[in-house]
């Protein structure tokens, strides 16, 4: 299987590739801006180190989201691009659920993930992700974006997540609301981690295997939000 990753809703810029018999070819930069001026030759160095030509590859993976609105759309409008004219399709990934899936690979003692990121406006985007087997982290609910006093676990986490191995938390949030790593019982915190595309375009390999891919023009971003000018309301303000 030969698939290629690129992701930029986060100040990780990133690209892999995916070859036969696992063999990963990966670049990331972190950066504040210019995003769009780098992940293109990212992508051109990988596949000439990779000698796999756009159109050899069974499809082209992107994070879909949420992140930072520009870079959500950037992702999705490069794999929309670089798909259509090499005429494969486009598999969408959760930018949360691959910051959890990089989480459990650096922590094998790890079990379940809060992700929040930082969403601006007072607001964090936040999922639950648990082990799956050995291998990929399972989504434990849907993906939100709140106040972080409104962020809560599973039920059937129980009432603090425990009995059950490591609960990491991970992500931005974390580290712009520092009210979130007392509200809960966390083994650890990794809030300078960020999604990257080498998670990505593991997490897409049984979708491709599965034959759950998408024609190009649906390669569309997941924002979470639509209101991204105007901030909620503070009551505390009234």
């Amino acid at each position: 299987m030969r698939l290629l990753g690129i992701d930029t809703a986060t100040e990780s810029c990133s690209a892999a590739l995916l070859l036969e018999g696992g063999r990963l070819l990966q670049r990331a930069q972190r950066l504040d801006r210019a995003h769009a001026q780098v992940i293109l030759p990212m992508v051109d160095e990988l596949l000439a180190e990779g000698d796999a030509p756009l159109g050899t590859l069974d499809a082209l993976v992107f994070g879909r989201g949420p992140g930072a609105f520009t870079g959500v759309r950037l992702a999705a409008t490069v794999a929309q691009g670089l798909a259509f004219g090499a005429g494969i399709p486009v598999v969408p990934v959760s930018d949360l659920r691959a910051l959890a899936q990089r989480a459990l690979d650096e922590d094998r003692a790890l079990t379940r993930v809060l992700v929040c990121t930082d969403a601006r406006m007072r607001e964090v985007y936040w999922a639950c992700f648990e082990r799956s087997g050995a291998t990929f982290a399972r989504p434990c609910g849907q993906e939100r974006v709140s106040a972080p006093a409104d962020v809560r676990l599973p039920s059937a986490w129980g009432t603090a997540g425990q009995g059950a191995g490591g609960l990491a938390g991970v992500g931005s949030g974390f580290a712009a609301y520092t009210e979130l790593c007392r509200e809960f019982p966390l083994d650890v915190v990794m809030e300078r981690l960020l999604p990257r595309a080498a998670e990505i375009v593991q997490l897409a390999v049984p979708e491709v295997k599965a034959g759950r891919v998408l024609p190009p023009e649906q390669a569309l971003p997941v924002y979470l939000r639509d209101d991204v000018v105007r901030p909620r309301s503070d009551p505390s303000s009234n």
